[in-house]
């Protein structure tokens, strides 16, 4: 008896997306069908990078299509199209850039730059081109957390090359400054200076640009909110009451700019003790995910206050490199995932389909 393609479909539609709950089928996201006999093959195509899931994926969908009567082989392949998506209106895209996601806090002191540097190594893990912008000029960190300590080159003497360590791209002010020298600039040559930074910088056909904002929701946070084509934002806060109160702000910055929020990351969320293993939420339990809640948006994850998270970020090799197999490296690329995933699923930027309109003058 011939495999039924209606039966096939209807086994392939039980297995769901990990991060968006859909299936593949009925999110068009199942191509290239072929019945042969006893044997099938498909093609799925993923929206995010997910190479960690692939093989129990790969797995799920082959146990499916094995569950219908009549197949006997199947060929499943999987395949990652990160597209551009929409960014606030009036702001043009970067070149070479597909998506920028802010990572951001409403006050300093909540690991926002340690995320950031973590979640681009965990995309880059996944299988994107990934690059990380430094944008909190008055306190880079980005050369110390990616172990670079070399200058950007330039061949024109207006653009800049990107450094490069662990596979991410990499643009700090710390790069072009003494480590040791004050940044005693304003608002406005400070955002100048980061602009510069972000545009005269050749990123390299990303996927995703990483950008480290700096603390706070001042001048400076806010013109880079309108200025910077954001496809979205994530916002780090601990769980501490004063931590949330100043994220809160962040958050509601982002809103009225227009940029998506995708989601908050809770850090330093549980301390367990090295000795003993007493877990205790020093700052607080879940305020991370009450504020989510609140705020209707994605409770992206939690991360451990934990020694070694901090001693390998100040060595230059922050934890996804450092103990790829760990547990706190498991749950930075969940939560890249999970980013990643919500980035899919806001609006698609069309501009490169308009066409390009000249007007001549006959003469």
């Amino acid at each position: 008896m011939p495999v039924s393609q209606e039966a096939l479909l209807d086994a392939l539609r039980r297995v769901a997306d990990p991060h968006t709950g859909k299936d593949y089928v009925t999110s068009k996201s199942l191509k290239n069908l072929r019945i042969d006999g006893a044997d099938v093959a498909f093609e799925v195509e993923l929206g995010y990078p997910a190479r960690s899931l692939e093989p129990a994926l790969r797995e799920q969908l082959a146990a499916a299509a094995r569950s219908v009567d009549g197949v006997r082989q199947v060929d499943v392949q999987l395949r990652t199209q990160v597209i551009a998506h929409a960014v606030q209106r009036g702001v043009q895209l970067l070149p070479s850039v597909k998506n920028i996601i802010a990572v951001a806090s409403g006050k300093g002191g909540v690991g926002k730059s340690t995320t950031a540097v973590n979640l681009a190594l965990a995309l880059a893990a996944e299988g994107a081109t990934v690059g990380l912008l430094d944008a909190d000029i008055y306190g880079p960190s980005q050369p110390t957390m990616m172990g670079i300590e070399d200058r950007p080159q330039s061949a024109d003497g207006k653009t800049m090359e990107p450094l490069e360590n662990h596979g991410v791209q990499v643009m700090s002010i710390g790069f072009l400054v003494e480590p040791d020298n004050p940044m005693i600039w304003r608002g406005p040559m400070a955002t100048q200076a980061l602009d510069q930074l972000l545009r005269q910088t050749n990123w390299r056909e990303l996927d995703y640009l990483i950008v480290d904002m700096p603390p706070g929701t001042g001048d400076i946070q806010l013109t880079l909110s309108q200025r910077v084509p954001l496809t979205g934002a994530v916002i780090v806060t601990t769980p501490q009451d004063i931590a949330l109160l100043d994220a809160r702000k962040g958050l509601k910055m982002f809103e009225k700019v227009g940029v998506p929020i995708l989601g908050v990351v809770e850090n330093m969320a549980v301390h367990v003790c090295t000795n003993c293993g007493h877990a205790e939420h020093i700052f607080g339990a879940e305020g991370g995910r009450r504020m989510a809640e609140q705020f209707g948006v994605d409770y992206l994850g939690a991360l451990p206050l934990k020694l070694s998270i901090r001693e390998q970020a100040d060595s230059g090799r922050p934890t996804v490199v450092s103990e790829p197999g760990s547990e706190v490296a498991r749950i930075y690329l969940d939560v890249a995932r999970r980013i990643a995933a919500k980035v899919a699923e806001t609006a698609k930027d069309y501009s490169a389909k308009f066409p390009t309109i000249s007007i001549s003058k006959n003469t």
